[in-house]
This record gives structure tokens, C-alpha cells and sequence, in this order.
């Protein structure tokens, strides 16, 4: 054989040696996320009275561990603070979070992104704020401040956060301090200001689905009806802004094919593994949809309007 041959065969025997090094190197590359993290840490907050016990470990930690083909463990925080500030120095890869404790985080360090969050079996995936008065006495919105409205403690999602968070941002004038508001020591003891006549509307909430459509599983509404009120006495003459249910939660930075694993994982994991679910979600029985960040504007408004409060 010539030179030209021999300088041909050698050339071909090396594009085949990096070929073969190419594909011999994929496997370890597709798990070089798996190398880097070592164990996969998911965050959650104990359940009160509960110390540092997860109810149904094993089958948990079984369950993700199939789902990543790696090691697990769980690591349960005392509460949100400390959740948000394992994830946000990258302690945990994964959290689960109220939806304003993931707005928290995510203005923390724009480290994190939702993943899924859970469905009530009615459809609905969140709750909005209500305005509701009773035998028409307030007409409308402009009319607030000349009315006296019942509203929960400052702490209260859909009585006193939300419809501050978007009513403040309009052309309505409400703030914590507002003389109009009439300040309960709890959400059930605004309704029955509402119902014995010492005030004459009152903020609420209801469950609602993606589309805005009211769900059936409760609500102030609802509670109202079961307290007697006629429901045809009662106008609902505002809703807020959907606020989603709290996420599962990632860091930003983690591997996309983590992240596919774990949304495929969860978005099954009410029709395949329904103990499983149970075990992770015991509150909305519907299942997890995917869901990202937009879905928690509202929770972001919240968030930033208690950051301004306190500046």
C-alpha cells in the first residue's frame, strides 16, 4: 500500500478512536449533574408539632430517588425563613413552598423557579380575595370609604394581604391604617360582623380555577350561607387577581434534565402513586400542573408590598 493509503488508514483509525471516546464519554457526561450535586436535598417546613419527622419518609425518599436515579434525603426547616435561606445558599435543590414564601425567595435571590403546584379536585388551582356586602348597602367600589368594611388580621391572606396588595396598587385609596376598615381578631369573626350588622361589607376570599371560574370547595361566601344569610342578599362587587397554590420549587441553576424528571414525576404521581401524592400533598387532592413563575405575580405584589411597609 502507498503513502496516500497508509496516510488515509491512519487518519480514519483516528476519526473512529475520538468517535468511540465521544460516545464511551456521553454516559458519564449525562450524569455529571447527578456527580456534581452528590445527594439531592428537598426542603420542606415541619409540620407544627410535628419536630423534625416526615410522616411516610422512606416511601418518599424511595419515590424520588426512583425518579432521579440518585440519592435523597429531606431536610425539614423550622419554618419559611429557614427554607428560603437553605435553598437560596444552595443547601436544598428543592422546596416546597407557600406562594408567598416562593415570591420571598424568588426576591431573595432569583435563584428559584416553581415547578408544579396542586389542583383541588373541584379544578380549582388558587384562591382571590372578595368584596362582599350584604342587602346592597354599599353600591359599588368608589364607595368604600364612606362604609364600614370588616376585615381579618394583617396577617390573613384573603382577608387583609391580598386585597390590600391589589386594591392599593388602583385607584382605590386602602391601606393597613384605613379608618374604614374595621379590624377582626380572626376571618371568622368578620363574617359575623358582617352578619350582625356591624359592618357593612366585608373582605373575603374563594377558591377559583386558571379561568377565574369560582370553585366549590369552600369560602367565605359559602361560609356565610352555612351562618344563614340568604346567598341571594349577598353582591360580591370585587374579586382580586388569582393567587395560585404554593409550588414545588427549584433552583434555577439545577440541571433541565433534573428538572424534566422531577415535573414528569410529579405530574403523574396522583394517577400512578396516589399514597405518594398523599404523602407530599394532603390539602389539594387534585393533582400537580405544571406552573412558572408568572403564575405568582400576585404572590410577588404581596410580597413586595409588605417589603415597602416595613422600609
Amino acid at each position: 500500500m502507498g503513502k496516500g493509503g497508509k496516510s488515509a488508514t491512519g487518519r480514519t483509525l483516528r476519526i473512529c478512536a475520538a468517535a468511540l471516546a465521544v460516545l464511551s464519554a456521553a454516559p458519564s457526561a449525562r450524569a455529571d449533574w447527578r456527580d456534581d450535586i452528590g445527594t439531592f436535598r428537598i426542603g420542606i417546613v415541619a409540620e407544627p408539632g410535628g419536630g423534625n419527622t416526615v410522616p411516610g419518609l422512606a416511601r418518599l425518599t424511595e419515590a424520588y430517588t426512583n425518579a432521579l436515579g440518585m440519592k435523597v434525603e429531606f431536610v425539614v426547616g423550622r419554618d419559611y425563613a429557614a427554607l428560603i435561606e437553605a435553598q437560596a445558599s444552595g443547601h436544598v435543590q428543592y422546596a416546597v413552598y407557600s406562594a408567598l414564601a416562593y415570591a420571598t425567595a424568588s426576591e431573595r435571590c432569583g435563584c428559584v423557579e416553581p415547578l408544579v403546584a396542586p389542583v383541588d379536585a373541584d379544578g380549582a388551582v388558587g384562591i382571590r380575595s372578595v368584596l362582599v356586602t350584604r342587602d346592597g348597602k354599599i353600591p359599588d367600589l368608589g364607595a368604600l370609604a364612606s362604609h364600614r368594611i370588616a376585615v381579618a388580621p394583617v396577617d390573613n391572606v384573603g382577608g387583609s394581604l391580598l386585597p390590600l396588595a391589589e386594591l392599593s396598587a388602583g385607584s382605590v385609596r386602602i391601606a393597613q391604617d384605613s379608618p374604614f376598615l374595621e379590624r377582626a381578631g380572626s376571618a371568622t369573626a368578620a363574617e359575623e360582623m358582617l352578619s350582625h350588622g356591624q359592618a357593612d361589607g366585608l373582605f373575603g376570599w374563594e377558591p377559583a380555577d386558571a379561568d377565574g371560574q369560582p370553585g366549590n370547595s369552600g369560602g367565605t361566601l359559602v361560609r356565610l350561607e352555612v351562618a344563614g344569610i340568604p346567598r341571594s342578599s349577598l353582591t360580591v362587587l370585587w374579586t382580586s387577581g388569582l393567587l395560585r397554590y404554593g409550588p414545588h420549587a427549584v433552583r434555577t441553576d439545577l440541571d433541565p434534565e433534573a428538572k424534566r424528571r422531577l415535573t414528569v414525576f410529579l405530574t403523574n404521581l396522583k394517577s400512578l402513586t396516589p399514597d405518594v401524592y398523599d404523602l407530599m400533598e394532603s390539602t389539594h387532592s387534585g393533582g400537580f400542573v405544571p406552573v412558572t413563575s408568572k403564575d405568582y405575580a400576585v404572590a410577588a405584589a404581596i410580597v413586595r408590598l409588605g417589603a415597602g411597609a416595613r422600609e
